[in-house]
């Protein structure tokens, strides 16, 4: 057997992970038993929502000193035991920061080759394909109800999740403006169709700005950001408004986080704000990826992806992203 690497919980972190968190470790895989297949990973996901998995309980349980860093990852089956896969085909699944793992032939996702091409590449099956698009296109019509010509207001708008929900949101019939951080990423959303950008980095007051753009209020706030950005948007909501919380990046690395303090207005405002894990709809995946591909083909959905060439590179690559530095979907190419 080859031996392979992968990254494991060194310690737990307190604030932004750094790299003495991470510890990368070199493995013999163990030969599939019936029902297992042993897949080299080609390419795997960083995800802000991980991080509080590493410290403790979260959306799932927390991750123990020693385990294997968990993460979306694509694959090639390279040995098998398995009725359900044989060796070249490539899966999807739950691989983790890993060059290669035995896997039960449960929990994967066969990925056929011709549902590919230069517009949907197979790495978007664990991006715009993947949570990120799937969390876009479950929070913003199921949990924010849009209706046409409703104004929806994103925050971390030029990330995976934000970009996509907001071109999603013109597709029907929404107005769409978004909040990034940098004269690069409000151009990238300009570009993508929105209707407005602000760059909170280089505005004194976030509530005024957002009245500004949205001068009749906001119908629905997609949040990915949390803390001061939330308050900013919810004295901006109109009576009725939806927030659909999707991440919260600005907290996750606090140790005492800011939370929500504009409460009154869930009152005056009769606010609904409700949170989603996107493996809930897991029964919905396959009609949703269908349809968000069917935009990409269309040209009305377009996708970055952030790949960095070799596993070494994942822990710092990680930590970056809770300061803004990646732009679009932020992967790791394993081998």
């Amino acid at each position: 057997m080859t031996e392979y690497k992968r990254w494991t919980l060194a310690k737990h972190p307190s604030g932004v992970p750094s790299e003495d968190c991470f510890a990368l470790e070199s493995f013999t895989p163990d030969a599939p038993q019936d029902g297992q297949v042993l897949i080299r990973t080609h390419y795997f996901s960083l995800d802000p929502g991980m991080r509080g998995r590493l410290s403790g309980d979260s959306y799932a349980a927390g991750l123990k000193i020693g385990d294997t860093i968990e993460s979306a990852g694509i694959g090639e089956i390279i040995a098998s035991k398995s009725e359900r896969f044989a060796v070249g085909d490539m899966v999807m699944g739950g691989l983790g920061w890993t060059q290669a793992l035995t896997h039960p032939d449960r929990g994967l996702q066969k990925l056929d080759p011709a549902l590919f091409d230069d517009k949907v590449a197979m790495t978007a099956t664990i991006g715009v394909l993947g949570v990120p698009g799937l969390t876009a296109w479950f929070g913003l019509q199921d949990l924010g109800q849009p209706q046409a010509g409703e104004t929806l207001l994103i925050s971390s708008a030029a990330g995976p999740v934000g970009a996509t929900c907001g071109q999603i949101g013109k597709t029907l019939g929404l107005s769409v403006i978004g909040i990034a951080g940098g004269a690069d990423k409000c151009a990238y959303l300009t570009d993508l169709g929105f209707d407005a950008v602000i760059d909170y980095k280089a505005e004194d007051n976030l509530v005024n700005a957002i009245e500004a753009a949205a001068p009749d209020g906001v119908d629905i706030y997609f949040d990915n950001v949390g803390g001061e950005m939330l308050d900013a948007a919810i004295l901006n909501m109109k009576p009725k408004g939806r927030i659909v919380v999707s991440g919260q990046v600005a907290e996750y690395n606090r140790e005492k986080p800011v939370g929500i303090r504009q409460t009154t207005r869930f009152i005056t405002h009769r606010l609904r704000m409700e949170g989603l894990v996107v493996y809930d709809y897991a029964k919905q995946f396959p009609k949703a990826q269908a349809a968000i591909a069917a935009l990409i083909r269309d040209g009305k959905l377009a996708y970055k992806e952030d790949i960095s060439d070799g596993i070494e590179h994942a822990p710092r690559a990680y930590a970056t992203l809770f300061v803004g530095a990646n732009f679009g979907r932020r992967l790791i190419k394993a081998t």
